[in-house]
């Protein structure tokens, strides 16, 4: 079964943190990956840049629009994901309570299942 694990960042947040406590997260999102390459459940994992970089795509009258910012104005967004393929939920809940944002009041982990995938159902 596939999941994404979703990381949801709030700056504020990350802001106060020290280097040390930022320093361990980086090591320990390094750590987590290589356990789930060797597992063999890491399929995929991407972080994303800060969402002032980001651009909202619409078409209106036939025509595309692009806007500068992220699409919702909030403190939160989305700041990666790892894309993991484990035996049930409860494995993928596991491996989420084991991302260092899960431990920091503030950030957010978020677990849901692939429903498509190639334009395929999953199981």
């Amino acid at each position: 079964m596939k999941f994404l694990i979703s990381l949801h960042i709030n700056p504020a947040v990350l802001d106060a943190l020290t280097d040390e406590e930022k320093a361990a997260i980086g090591d320990g999102h390094g750590r987590f990956m290589e356990e789930l390459k060797e597992s063999g459940e890491l399929l995929i994992t991407q972080a994303l840049v800060d969402p002032s970089q980001a651009v909202v795509v619409s078409v209106r009258d036939g025509q595309p629009v692009v806007t500068d910012g992220p699409f919702v104005e909030s403190k939160e967004f989305l700041g990666g994901y790892y894309l993991v393929d484990v035996e049930d939920k409860a494995r993928a809940v596991e491996l989420a309570a084991r991302i260092p944002d899960a431990a920091i009041e503030g950030l957010g982990v978020e677990v849901r299942q692939v429903m498509f995938a190639d334009g395929l159902l999953e199981a």
